[in-house]
């Protein structure tokens, strides 16, 4: 693999970040995302190949550790219920009722089947915060909101995954669903990525302290963001679940520590560096990636797909919440309308459509290229639109 064009990428991304330090509330995901399409157009890019282990063991681990050991313990606390329940639960709905819609509506448009459908709604689901937590802080002082936008989209990731997976072997394998067969399966992958991540999160947070030298524990936060997830994955668990719950035991144990502070400016200072990178590769790397796949004929389809994205997740959260006497008090109307529009698609949704594509044929292809299409759509207009939304809606 050259090294070269990715050298080139991460200094346009620095570009682009240091704009946006100097604009207030600058839209970084939508412009990467347009100039990596930009960037397809030349050769020198266009060769760069993009593969779902890429995505997968080497740009999501980090994405996900830096946000886990972040994620303030007391809003995990509060707020434990909804994230919980709209990462799993709330994603089965989605992707039934947006799949469902998608078949019904898809007639004058495409020959898709009810599977196809369901497909494109498994890759939809995934939530991607990318800057949309930080602009919610600063333009709300809404604490709450941020917190369930982010703790959602830590976990759906790895209930996400599960579900595409048995939706990809129905579609490619021309497997049979059995419901307690994929329930038992969920559970064990789930559940057993849980454990194993709040496992080696305590345990890497007590061999911390055996040495005092900051630069040492930075090295062993390493490797437990990426050895947890490597693990759980040769288990067959999910190392998605693994990684975040072992930064959210690590962010937990630390908060006991006298000397938290001056640990955790050692972990940012190398962290934040390391997702600014990550970070600014993805999206280009998502423009250059798609661009072989948005030249086709249904994008009015596509956006209807976005548009019902929307809808459906927020009937899925206001209606929950409004269930829920005791969610009622915490989430409004106003505020499902701002987690609604706050779960745009992102990183784990490009996998998994990467994941896809190296099956490849017959409908997959529409499935692939609708599937961008969407994704594209989402990030830049959700990016674009949440800050003037939550100025409105919220002020």
């Amino acid at each position: 693999m050259q090294t070269a064009p990715f050298i080139l990428l991460i200094f346009i991304g620095y570009i682009i970040f240091t704009i946006d330090k100097k604009q207030k509330n600058f839209p970084v995901p939508t412009v990467l995302l347009l100039l990596g399409i930009g960037l397809s157009f030349i050769p020198y890019f266009a060769s760069i190949e993009v593969t779902k282990d890429m995505i997968y063991h080497l740009f999501l681990p980090p994405l996900l550790f830096s946000s886990a050991y972040r994620f303030p313990s007391k809003g995990l606390k509060n707020n434990a219920g909804i994230i919980s329940f709209l990462a799993t639960i709330g994603i089965i709905l989605t992707v039934v009722l947006l799949g469902a819609a998608i078949f019904v509506l898809s007639g004058p448009f495409v020959s898709l089947s009810f599977l196809g459908a369901l497909m494109i709604a498994s890759i939809l689901t995934p939530t991607d915060p990318v800057s949309v937590t930080s602009i919610l802080k600063s333009s709300t002082s809404n604490e709450k909101l941020a917190d369930v936008v982010e703790g959602e989209s830590m976990i759906n990731d790895g209930t996400s995954i599960v579900i595409f997976t048995v939706l990809a072997g129905m579609l490619t394998e021309a497997k049979s669903f059995e419901a307690l067969s994929f329930l038992g399966e969920f559970l064990i992958v789930s559940i057993g990525g849980t454990l194993i991540g709040v496992l080696f999160g305590w345990l890497v947070s007590k061999a911390v302290h055996f040495t005092h030298n900051r630069e040492y524990q930075v090295m062993l936060s390493i490797v437990l963001a990426f050895g947890v997830f490597n693990l759980a994955e040769a288990l067959h668990l999910s190392g998605v679940l693994a990684t975040v719950f072992a930064g959210i035991m690590l962010s937990f144990e630390f908060g006991k520590a006298i000397k938290e502070n001056d640990l955790r400016d050692k972990l940012d200072g190398f962290w934040n560096i390391i997702e600014l990178t990550v970070l600014a590769l993805i999206f280009l790397l998502i423009g250059i990636q798609s661009a072989q796949h948005l030249m086709f004929g249904a994008w009015g389809f596509a956006i209807i797909i976005f548009l019902l994205s929307l809808v459906i997740r927020f009937v899925i959260i206001f209606g929950t919440t409004q269930l829920f006497p005791h969610w009622r008090h915490k989430i409004n109307s106003k505020e499902s309308i701002m987690l609604t529009w706050s779960g745009l698609k992102g990183t784990m949704s490009v996998y998994l459509i990467l994941e896809l594509q190296s099956k490849g044929g017959g409908e997959i292809d529409m499935i692939l290229s609708l599937g961008f299409a969407a994704v594209l759509i989402s990030l830049v207009v959700q990016s674009l639109g949440v800050y003037p939304l939550s100025q409105k809606l919220m002020k």
